[in-house]
């Protein structure tokens, strides 16, 4: 199974790189315009950075998600952070990851695949035990858009459940992330209907090449320069980069004014509107 995860870093990249590239050009073309958001879409996840500070447009309103307990952001009135990670699998860089998170005591959520819970148990009850949110980002880590049945959709979050619950003897919480950012209407309403809450983004950069991590500098840039109030940051528990800068990273958002949050707090309050 790491083989086949190694290989879909390719597809991840694929996925993610729209976050910095921007939409497809017609997309774009009708923000510049003055155009509506689109109220969804069958793609992957995507976002427009228009205004330094402030929430990014994404291929899908606010408006849209939330009829499917989704989202992508919190509240642009509080200065607050939601701080995920997605792991694959494991390359020694987590144990650094986690000892910044609890130096500043700020609690992240992990969205795990199959391999990495087989693999590396341990790290995942220090998750479960330190206090941070274990999410689901299935078990093999398909394209989930293009699974149409209901019950093969089903079976790639309950397989993670069930190897959750063997592995911590803990109930997994109802947190999903699509792998690769790709989604479908049909798959954030199947979510929704087996008590999942569908978790995108806000903010991200390119981590996730282990022979091309980016300069720390890179990454401070990318990371507090369009950082907003509301932001849920998605970053890679297997970059380096990440492992050496996230200490001073959280510091420096700390002085910037922001404070850190969870998920099960941002859906409540997205659910109290």
């Amino acid at each position: 199974m790491f083989a086949v995860w190694k290989k879909q870093q390719v597809l991840v990249g694929l996925g993610v790189f729209v976050v910095f590239s921007g939409l497809m050009v017609s997309w774009l073309a009708t923000l510049a315009q003055g155009g509506a958001q689109p109220a969804s879409a069958d793609t992957n996840w995507g976002l427009s950075f228009q205004q330094e500070g402030k929430t990014p447009v994404g291929n899908a309103s606010p408006e849209f998600l939330a009829q499917y307990d989704a989202c992508y952001a919190g509240s642009e009135e509080k200065k607050v952070i939601y701080l995920t990670f997605d792991a694959g699998y494991e390359n020694g860089c987590t144990p650094a990851i986690l000892d910044a998170l609890k130096k500043h005591s700020v609690k992240a959520a992990f969205f795990v695949v199959g391999n990495y819970i087989e693999t590396s148990p341990e790290l995942v009850k220090r998750m479960v035990k330190e206090g941070h949110l274990v999410g689901n980002h299935t078990y093999h880590h398909p394209d989930m858009s293009s699974i149409s049945e209901k019950a093969s959709f089903e079976k790639e979050l309950a397989s993670l459940e069930a190897l959750y619950e063997e592995t911590t003897g803990e109930k997994m919480q109802k947190y999903y992330r699509p792998p690769q950012g790709k989604y479908s209407e049909s798959n954030l309403q199947q979510a929704q209907e087996l008590g999942y809450h569908t978790v995108f983004w806000s903010l991200a950069y390119v981590d996730w090449y282990q022979d091309k991590q980016p300069s720390h500098e890179e990454a401070f840039e990318k990371l507090t320069g369009r950082i907003h109030p509301g932001a849920i940051v998605l970053l890679h528990s297997t970059s380096q980069t990440n492992a050496e800068i996230l200490d001073e990273l959280l510091t420096r958002w700390e002085q910037m004014g922001y404070t850190f949050g969870t998920l099960p707090e941002l859906f409540k309050e997205t659910s109290s509107k």
